[in-house]
């Protein structure tokens, strides 16, 4: 039977992430592959800082990286170990400044995006950006923490002084401001891929959030994406070279798909219970397929 690591965070422990886990782990098994979680504290241990004094005792055929350590991935890497997402990719998804950045100008639509200026101080003293930013965004208005979770860091203003107390208690947290999508307020298309395939799909809808997660409230049913909506998916884990990723897009004024975000280890618990795929099982027969490439 082959070794692979799964990494995961050590910090983040709760059945959500743990269920993920197993079902990670069971994927594995059943293609004679013995996956081992093994937590990012507890590798940061065991990699020493010194490439030239490695002695791996049990080297894994690869690394399924569930984390956004970017930083660990990127020394998986540099140890020479085939890294599932690449640290790029986990990289571009994790900061929603970057994800906008890599995609500009690719032919992919996304709502118009301004990345907040840079300030060492604990706030702002001045907000004039805020000023050409409204010229041009008007309200309602998205502002979204650049690293986020399941909606939790993506609020809606509907002025500048909104803006104004919310960039006040975002911090010093790194922030975009984006077009608010009317048309697919409370609305939206999870897509999963793995390599170049649509693996399943769901929409989400919530009458009573402009978000349309679960975790908010949203509801869940089984979707089949149009051509476009199904093309953009796969351009964009293109684009940002990832292997696999839950891709969310949104609705248009004429329906035509717009990029909302993507995510490089999407949980796809909900998509199961919806669908009835396991994208897992997708996951691993990748893996398998291109470890042996």
């Amino acid at each position: 039977m082959k070794t692979a690591w799964l990494v995961v965070n050590g910090y983040l422990k709760s059945e959500k992430f743990e269920e993920i886990y197993s079902w990670l782990i069971e994927a594995a098994k059943e293609r004679n592959i013995n996956l081992k979680k093994l937590p990012n504290d507890q590798l940061d241990s065991i990699i020493p800082a010194d490439p030239e004094n490695i002695n791996w005792r049990e080297r894994p055929e690869f690394v399924l990286f569930w984390d956004k350590d970017v930083n660990l991935a990127r020394m998986l890497e540099r140890e020479g170990f085939r890294v599932f997402n690449n640290a790029d990719g986990i990289e571009a998804c994790d900061d929603k400044a970057l994800t906008f950045i890599r995609l500009k100008n690719k032919n992919i639509k996304m709502p118009k995006t301004f990345i907040a200026p840079m300030t060492f101080d604990k706030e702002y003293k001045d907000y004039t950006f805020l000023l050409q930013v409204e010229g041009s965004l008007g309200y309602p208005m998205v502002i979204k923490e650049n690293k986020g979770s399941f909606g939790e860091q993506v609020y809606l203003v509907n002025s500048y002084y909104e803006a104004v107390d919310k960039i006040k208690e975002i911090g010093h947290h790194e922030f975009i401001m984006q077009e608010f999508i009317e048309s697919s307020k409370g609305k939206d298309v999870r897509i999963h891929v793995v390599g170049d395939e649509i693996v399943t799909a769901m929409e989400r809808v919530n009458e009573n959030d402009f978000r349309a997660n679960i975790t908010n409230g949203g509801k869940m049913k089984k979707y089949t994406p149009t051509k476009e909506q199904a093309q953009m998916a796969i351009d964009v884990c293109r684009e940002l070279n990832l292997d696999f990723a839950g891709v969310d897009i949104m609705f248009g004024k004429e329906g035509e798909p717009v990029l909302c975000e993507v995510n490089s280890n999407a949980h796809f618990k909900n998509i199961y219970n919806c669908t009835g795929v396991n994208v897992a099982e997708s996951i691993l027969d990748y893996i398998v397929k291109s470890i042996k490439d």
